[in-house]
Protein backbone atom coordinates (compact mmCIF):
# COMPACT_ATOMS: atom_id res chain seq x y z
CA UNK A 1 0.00 0.00 0.00
CA UNK A 2 1.51 3.34 -1.09
CA UNK A 3 1.68 6.54 0.95
CA UNK A 4 -0.69 8.20 -1.53
CA UNK A 5 -3.29 5.47 -1.00
CA UNK A 6 -3.11 5.88 2.76
CA UNK A 7 -3.52 9.67 2.63
CA UNK A 8 -6.60 9.33 0.46
CA UNK A 9 -8.29 7.12 3.06
CA UNK A 10 -10.30 8.67 5.86
CA UNK A 11 -9.75 6.30 8.77
CA UNK A 12 -12.06 8.33 11.01
CA UNK A 13 -14.89 7.93 8.53
CA UNK A 14 -14.14 4.20 8.23
CA UNK A 15 -14.66 3.75 11.98
CA UNK A 16 -17.47 6.31 12.15
CA UNK A 17 -15.81 8.51 14.78
CA UNK A 18 -14.97 12.23 14.83
CA UNK A 19 -11.36 13.40 14.34
CA UNK A 20 -11.12 14.41 18.01
CA UNK A 21 -12.36 11.02 19.23
CA UNK A 22 -10.77 9.65 22.39
CA UNK A 23 -8.86 6.37 22.39
CA UNK A 24 -11.66 4.57 24.24
CA UNK A 25 -14.22 5.80 21.72
CA UNK A 26 -12.07 4.53 18.84
CA UNK A 27 -11.67 1.15 20.48
CA UNK A 28 -15.42 0.87 21.15
CA UNK A 29 -16.28 1.71 17.55
CA UNK A 30 -13.72 -0.78 16.23
CA UNK A 31 -15.01 -3.64 18.39
CA UNK A 32 -18.58 -3.02 17.31
CA UNK A 33 -17.73 -2.95 13.60
CA UNK A 34 -15.31 -5.87 13.89
CA UNK A 35 -18.02 -8.08 15.38
CA UNK A 36 -20.45 -7.01 12.67
CA UNK A 37 -18.13 -7.63 9.70
CA UNK A 38 -15.92 -10.44 11.01
CA UNK A 39 -15.43 -13.17 8.35
CA UNK A 40 -16.61 -15.85 10.77
CA UNK A 41 -19.96 -14.08 11.04
CA UNK A 42 -20.21 -13.45 7.29
CA UNK A 43 -18.96 -16.61 5.64
CA UNK A 44 -18.92 -16.44 1.88
CA UNK A 45 -19.43 -12.63 1.83
CA UNK A 46 -16.37 -11.00 0.16
CA UNK A 47 -17.78 -7.51 0.70
CA UNK A 48 -17.90 -8.07 4.46
CA UNK A 49 -14.36 -9.43 4.38
CA UNK A 50 -13.09 -6.31 2.54
CA UNK A 51 -14.94 -4.10 5.01
CA UNK A 52 -13.34 -5.97 7.92
CA UNK A 53 -9.88 -5.38 6.43
CA UNK A 54 -10.60 -1.64 6.09
CA UNK A 55 -11.77 -1.47 9.71
CA UNK A 56 -8.66 -3.29 10.96
CA UNK A 57 -6.37 -1.06 8.89
CA UNK A 58 -7.97 2.08 10.26
CA UNK A 59 -7.77 0.86 13.84
CA UNK A 60 -4.09 -0.10 13.47
CA UNK A 61 -3.24 3.54 12.71
CA UNK A 62 -5.69 5.39 14.98
CA UNK A 63 -5.02 3.20 18.04
CA UNK A 64 -1.31 4.06 17.99
CA UNK A 65 -0.71 7.55 19.36
CA UNK A 66 2.43 8.20 17.32
CA UNK A 67 1.06 6.85 14.05
CA UNK A 68 -2.23 8.71 14.53
CA UNK A 69 -0.38 12.00 15.11
CA UNK A 70 1.74 11.52 11.98
CA UNK A 71 -1.35 10.54 9.97
CA UNK A 72 -3.23 13.66 11.11
CA UNK A 73 -0.26 15.90 10.32
CA UNK A 74 0.17 14.36 6.88
CA UNK A 75 -3.50 14.85 5.94
CA UNK A 76 -3.46 18.40 7.29
CA UNK A 77 -0.36 19.19 5.22
CA UNK A 78 -1.38 17.55 1.96
CA UNK A 79 -5.04 16.64 2.28
CA UNK A 80 -6.78 13.86 0.36
CA UNK A 81 -6.37 13.97 -3.40
CA UNK A 82 -7.67 12.43 -6.57
CA UNK A 83 -6.15 9.52 -8.43
CA UNK A 84 -3.44 11.63 -10.03
CA UNK A 85 -2.50 13.93 -7.19
CA UNK A 86 -3.85 16.79 -5.09
CA UNK A 87 -4.49 20.41 -5.85
CA UNK A 88 -2.97 23.49 -4.30
CA UNK A 89 -4.95 26.69 -4.65
CA UNK A 90 -3.48 29.67 -6.42
CA UNK A 91 -2.72 28.65 -10.00
CA UNK A 92 -4.71 28.55 -13.16
CA UNK A 93 -7.13 26.16 -14.69
CA UNK A 94 -10.00 25.17 -12.48
CA UNK A 95 -8.51 26.69 -9.40
CA UNK A 96 -5.32 24.86 -8.62
CA UNK A 97 -2.07 23.23 -9.68
CA UNK A 98 -1.89 19.44 -9.73
CA UNK A 99 1.09 17.83 -8.02
CA UNK A 100 2.19 14.26 -8.53
CA UNK A 101 2.57 12.29 -5.32
CA UNK A 102 5.58 10.57 -6.85
CA UNK A 103 7.39 13.92 -6.90
CA UNK A 104 6.36 14.77 -3.35
CA UNK A 105 7.40 11.46 -1.84
CA UNK A 106 10.72 11.14 -3.60
CA UNK A 107 10.06 8.72 -6.44
CA UNK A 108 11.65 11.07 -8.94
CA UNK A 109 15.34 10.76 -9.74
CA UNK A 110 17.51 12.61 -7.30
CA UNK A 111 14.63 13.75 -5.14
CA UNK A 112 15.13 13.71 -1.41
CA UNK A 113 11.40 13.22 -0.88
CA UNK A 114 9.36 12.82 2.24
CA UNK A 115 9.18 9.05 2.24
CA UNK A 116 10.97 8.69 5.56
CA UNK A 117 8.61 11.14 7.23
CA UNK A 118 5.74 8.76 6.59
CA UNK A 119 7.77 5.58 6.97
CA UNK A 120 6.75 5.38 10.61
CA UNK A 121 3.07 5.31 9.59
CA UNK A 122 3.10 3.08 6.57
CA UNK A 123 6.23 0.97 7.03
CA UNK A 124 7.85 2.36 3.87
CA UNK A 125 11.44 3.47 3.31
CA UNK A 126 12.17 6.56 1.30
CA UNK A 127 15.26 6.82 -0.87
CA UNK A 128 16.34 10.21 0.46
CA UNK A 129 19.37 10.87 2.73
CA UNK A 130 17.45 10.57 5.98
CA UNK A 131 17.63 8.45 9.08
CA UNK A 132 19.14 4.97 8.93
CA UNK A 133 17.78 1.99 10.80
CA UNK A 134 19.52 1.00 14.04
CA UNK A 135 22.16 -1.69 13.63
CA UNK A 136 22.82 -4.41 16.19
CA UNK A 137 26.34 -4.79 17.52
CA UNK A 138 28.46 -7.84 16.76
CA UNK A 139 28.63 -10.90 19.01
CA UNK A 140 31.89 -11.56 20.86
CA UNK A 141 33.48 -14.91 21.72
CA UNK A 142 35.64 -15.32 24.82
CA UNK A 143 37.04 -18.09 27.03
CA UNK A 144 37.65 -18.45 30.75
CA UNK A 145 39.33 -21.16 32.83
CA UNK A 146 37.95 -21.88 36.29
CA UNK A 147 39.07 -23.98 39.18
CA UNK A 148 36.94 -27.04 39.93
CA UNK A 149 35.38 -25.52 43.06
CA UNK A 150 34.55 -22.21 41.31
CA UNK A 151 32.79 -24.13 38.56
CA UNK A 152 30.69 -25.98 41.12
CA UNK A 153 29.80 -22.95 43.27
CA UNK A 154 29.90 -20.18 40.64
CA UNK A 155 32.28 -17.24 40.48
CA UNK A 156 32.68 -13.70 39.19
CA UNK A 157 35.63 -13.35 36.82
CA UNK A 158 37.17 -10.35 35.05
CA UNK A 159 37.39 -10.77 31.29
CA UNK A 160 39.63 -8.49 29.27
CA UNK A 161 38.27 -8.44 25.75
CA UNK A 162 39.23 -6.85 22.46
CA UNK A 163 36.28 -5.79 20.33
CA UNK A 164 35.05 -3.06 18.02
CA UNK A 165 33.95 0.14 19.71
CA UNK A 166 33.00 3.62 18.62
CA UNK A 167 36.03 5.36 17.15
CA UNK A 168 37.28 7.90 19.76
CA UNK A 169 38.51 10.29 17.07
CA UNK A 170 35.19 10.80 15.28
CA UNK A 171 33.02 9.64 18.20
CA UNK A 172 31.60 6.85 16.08
CA UNK A 173 30.25 8.94 13.19
CA UNK A 174 32.93 7.92 10.70
CA UNK A 175 33.29 11.51 9.47
CA UNK A 176 36.34 13.69 9.92
CA UNK A 177 35.99 15.89 12.98
CA UNK A 178 32.79 14.09 13.97
CA UNK A 179 30.91 14.99 10.79
CA UNK A 180 27.64 13.08 10.53
CA UNK A 181 27.19 10.40 7.87
CA UNK A 182 24.29 10.27 5.46
CA UNK A 183 22.30 7.41 4.04
CA UNK A 184 24.05 5.31 1.44
CA UNK A 185 22.65 6.25 -1.99
CA UNK A 186 23.19 2.74 -3.33
CA UNK A 187 21.44 0.55 -0.73
CA UNK A 188 19.27 3.34 0.79
CA UNK A 189 20.41 2.50 4.29
CA UNK A 190 19.71 -1.23 4.23
CA UNK A 191 23.37 -2.24 4.05
CA UNK A 192 22.53 -4.81 1.36
CA UNK A 193 22.15 -4.91 -2.39
CA UNK A 194 20.60 -7.53 -4.65
CA UNK A 195 22.47 -9.33 -7.39
CA UNK A 196 20.70 -11.34 -10.08
CA UNK A 197 22.32 -14.56 -11.17
CA UNK A 198 20.73 -17.33 -13.17
CA UNK A 199 17.21 -16.08 -12.56
CA UNK A 200 17.72 -15.81 -8.80
CA UNK A 201 18.30 -12.70 -6.70
CA UNK A 202 20.99 -12.85 -4.02
CA UNK A 203 21.45 -10.33 -1.22
CA UNK A 204 25.00 -9.26 -0.43
CA UNK A 205 26.64 -6.50 1.64
CA UNK A 206 26.60 -3.17 -0.12
CA UNK A 207 30.04 -2.42 -1.56
CA UNK A 208 29.55 1.33 -1.35
CA UNK A 209 29.03 1.45 2.44
CA UNK A 210 30.49 -2.01 3.25
CA UNK A 211 27.21 -3.08 4.82
CA UNK A 212 26.96 -0.13 7.20
CA UNK A 213 24.06 1.61 5.46
CA UNK A 214 25.75 5.01 5.83
CA UNK A 215 28.54 6.84 4.04
CA UNK A 216 30.61 9.93 4.83
CA UNK A 217 31.94 12.50 2.40
CA UNK A 218 35.19 13.14 4.32
CA UNK A 219 36.20 9.97 6.20
CA UNK A 220 37.86 9.97 9.60
CA UNK A 221 41.63 9.41 9.14
CA UNK A 222 41.75 6.83 11.95
CA UNK A 223 38.77 4.56 11.23
CA UNK A 224 38.58 5.39 7.50
CA UNK A 225 34.88 6.10 7.68
CA UNK A 226 33.76 2.94 9.44
CA UNK A 227 33.05 4.71 12.76
CA UNK A 228 34.55 1.72 14.57
CA UNK A 229 37.90 1.10 16.19
CA UNK A 230 39.44 -1.88 17.95
CA UNK A 231 39.59 -1.37 21.70
CA UNK A 232 39.93 -3.35 24.90
CA UNK A 233 37.69 -3.39 27.92
CA UNK A 234 37.40 -5.33 31.14
CA UNK A 235 34.06 -6.86 32.01
CA UNK A 236 33.14 -8.57 35.27
CA UNK A 237 31.17 -11.67 34.32
CA UNK A 238 29.20 -13.84 36.70
CA UNK A 239 29.63 -17.53 35.89
CA UNK A 240 26.61 -19.42 37.26
CA UNK A 241 27.17 -22.35 39.63
CA UNK A 242 27.28 -25.86 38.26
CA UNK A 243 28.89 -25.12 34.86
CA UNK A 244 30.58 -27.99 33.02
CA UNK A 245 33.87 -28.10 31.23
CA UNK A 246 33.33 -26.89 27.66
CA UNK A 247 29.96 -25.27 28.41
CA UNK A 248 29.13 -22.14 26.38
CA UNK A 249 27.37 -19.35 28.25
CA UNK A 250 25.43 -16.56 26.51
CA UNK A 251 25.35 -13.12 28.11
CA UNK A 252 22.83 -10.94 26.28
CA UNK A 253 23.78 -7.36 25.52
CA UNK A 254 27.41 -7.74 26.63
CA UNK A 255 28.88 -7.84 23.13
CA UNK A 256 29.99 -5.02 20.85
CA UNK A 257 27.86 -1.83 20.99
CA UNK A 258 25.38 -1.17 18.21
CA UNK A 259 25.10 1.76 15.81
CA UNK A 260 22.37 4.35 15.50
CA UNK A 261 21.06 3.41 18.97
CA UNK A 262 20.91 -0.21 17.97
CA UNK A 263 21.20 -2.91 20.67
CA UNK A 264 24.54 -4.36 21.66
CA UNK A 265 25.50 -7.84 20.56
CA UNK A 266 25.87 -10.83 22.87
CA UNK A 267 28.91 -12.24 24.63
CA UNK A 268 29.52 -15.98 24.39
CA UNK A 269 31.89 -17.37 27.02
CA UNK A 270 33.29 -20.90 26.72
CA UNK A 271 34.19 -22.27 30.16
CA UNK A 272 37.14 -24.57 30.78
CA UNK A 273 37.35 -26.31 34.16
CA UNK A 274 40.60 -27.51 35.71
CA UNK A 275 40.34 -31.05 37.14
CA UNK A 276 40.40 -31.67 40.90
CA UNK A 277 42.86 -34.06 42.52
CA UNK A 278 40.12 -35.87 44.44
CA UNK A 279 36.67 -35.00 43.14
CA UNK A 280 35.06 -35.62 39.78
CA UNK A 281 31.74 -34.74 38.10
CA UNK A 282 28.85 -36.90 36.93
CA UNK A 283 26.16 -34.46 35.85
CA UNK A 284 25.03 -32.57 38.95
CA UNK A 285 26.68 -35.13 41.23
CA UNK A 286 30.25 -35.10 42.52
CA UNK A 287 32.24 -38.31 42.64
CA UNK A 288 34.91 -39.44 45.11
CA UNK A 289 36.85 -42.69 45.52
CA UNK A 290 37.62 -43.61 49.15
CA UNK A 291 40.15 -46.33 50.09
CA UNK A 292 39.18 -48.71 52.91
CA UNK A 293 41.02 -51.61 54.53
CA UNK A 294 40.08 -55.22 54.11
CA UNK A 295 39.04 -55.34 57.75
CA UNK A 296 36.73 -52.31 57.34
CA UNK A 297 35.13 -53.85 54.29
CA UNK A 298 34.76 -57.29 55.85
CA UNK A 299 33.74 -56.33 59.37
CA UNK A 300 32.06 -52.98 58.66
CA UNK A 301 32.78 -49.71 60.37
CA UNK A 302 32.69 -45.94 60.02
CA UNK A 303 34.92 -43.95 57.67
CA UNK A 304 35.26 -40.19 57.46
CA UNK A 305 35.28 -38.70 53.92
CA UNK A 306 35.85 -35.10 52.72
CA UNK A 307 33.30 -32.93 50.93
CA UNK A 308 34.00 -30.13 48.46
CA UNK A 309 34.28 -26.88 50.36
CA UNK A 310 32.52 -28.25 53.44
CA UNK A 311 33.11 -30.25 56.58
CA UNK A 312 33.81 -34.00 56.32
CA UNK A 313 30.99 -36.52 56.70
CA UNK A 314 31.05 -39.97 58.29
CA UNK A 315 29.86 -42.95 56.29
CA UNK A 316 28.84 -46.25 57.82
CA UNK A 317 30.08 -49.34 56.00
CA UNK A 318 27.98 -52.45 56.31
CA UNK A 319 29.83 -55.72 57.03
CA UNK A 320 30.86 -57.41 53.80
CA UNK A 321 30.98 -54.18 51.74
CA UNK A 322 32.25 -55.14 48.28
CA UNK A 323 35.00 -53.36 46.42
CA UNK A 324 33.51 -50.77 44.01
CA UNK A 325 30.28 -50.25 45.92
CA UNK A 326 28.96 -46.66 45.70
CA UNK A 327 27.46 -44.83 48.67
CA UNK A 328 25.38 -41.65 48.30
CA UNK A 329 25.67 -38.48 50.40
CA UNK A 330 22.67 -36.34 49.51
CA UNK A 331 22.96 -32.59 48.93
CA UNK A 332 26.76 -32.43 48.75
CA UNK A 333 27.08 -32.26 44.96
CA UNK A 334 27.12 -29.46 42.38
CA UNK A 335 24.60 -26.61 42.40
CA UNK A 336 21.62 -26.74 40.06
CA UNK A 337 19.74 -23.92 38.34
CA UNK A 338 16.84 -24.19 40.78
CA UNK A 339 19.14 -23.65 43.78
CA UNK A 340 19.24 -27.28 44.90
CA UNK A 341 22.34 -29.45 44.87
CA UNK A 342 23.21 -32.85 43.52
CA UNK A 343 24.71 -35.64 45.59
CA UNK A 344 28.18 -36.86 46.47
CA UNK A 345 28.77 -40.39 45.16
CA UNK A 346 31.45 -42.19 47.19
CA UNK A 347 32.96 -45.33 45.66
CA UNK A 348 34.64 -47.80 48.01
CA UNK A 349 38.07 -49.11 47.01
CA UNK A 350 39.35 -52.01 49.14
CA UNK A 351 43.12 -51.79 49.47
CA UNK A 352 45.30 -54.91 49.44
CA UNK A 353 48.49 -54.38 51.46
CA UNK A 354 51.70 -54.83 49.50
CA UNK A 355 53.68 -55.96 52.52
CA UNK A 356 52.56 -57.69 55.71
CA UNK A 357 54.28 -57.64 59.08
CA UNK A 358 54.73 -60.84 61.03
CA UNK A 359 51.56 -60.58 63.17
CA UNK A 360 49.53 -59.39 60.20
CA UNK A 361 50.71 -62.27 58.05
CA UNK A 362 49.88 -64.74 60.81
CA UNK A 363 46.40 -63.27 61.09
CA UNK A 364 45.82 -63.56 57.32
CA UNK A 365 47.13 -67.12 57.32
CA UNK A 366 44.73 -67.97 60.11
CA UNK A 367 41.89 -66.35 58.16
CA UNK A 368 42.74 -68.36 55.06
CA UNK A 369 42.76 -71.57 57.03
CA UNK A 370 39.41 -70.73 58.62
CA UNK A 371 37.80 -70.05 55.22
CA UNK A 372 39.50 -72.83 53.24
CA UNK A 373 36.17 -74.43 52.42
CA UNK A 374 34.77 -71.25 50.81
CA UNK A 375 35.80 -71.22 47.14
CA UNK A 376 34.46 -68.15 45.32
CA UNK A 377 35.37 -69.75 41.98
CA UNK A 378 33.16 -72.79 42.38
CA UNK A 379 31.62 -73.65 39.01
CA UNK A 380 33.70 -71.09 37.11
CA UNK A 381 35.73 -73.65 35.17
CA UNK A 382 32.77 -75.90 34.43
CA UNK A 383 30.73 -72.98 33.09
CA UNK A 384 33.63 -71.90 30.91
CA UNK A 385 34.00 -75.42 29.43
CA UNK A 386 30.29 -75.62 28.68
CA UNK A 387 30.39 -72.42 26.67
CA UNK A 388 28.87 -70.17 29.33
CA UNK A 389 25.60 -69.77 27.43
CA UNK A 390 22.85 -68.07 29.43
CA UNK A 391 19.66 -70.06 29.92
Amino acid sequence: MSTKDFLEKDFYKTLGVPKDAKAEEIKKAYRKLARQYHPDANKGDPAAEDRFKEISEAYDVLSDVKRRTEYDEARTLFGPGGPGGFRMPGSGGSGGTTFDFGDVFGSGAGAGGLGDIFGGIFGGRGPGPTRTAPRRGADIESEVTLGFEDAVDGATVALRMASEQACPTCRGTGGKGGALPHQCPVCHGTGQTSRNQGGFAFAEPCRECRGRGMVVDDPCPDCHGSGRALGTRTLNVRIPPGVHDGQRIRLRGKGAPGEQRGPAGDLFVTVHVRPHRLFGRAGDNLTLTVPVTFAEAALGGEVKVPTLGGSPVTLKLAPGTANGRTLRVRGRGASRKDGTKGDLLVTVEVLVPQKLSGPAREAVEAFRAATAGDDPRTGLLSEASSGGSAQ
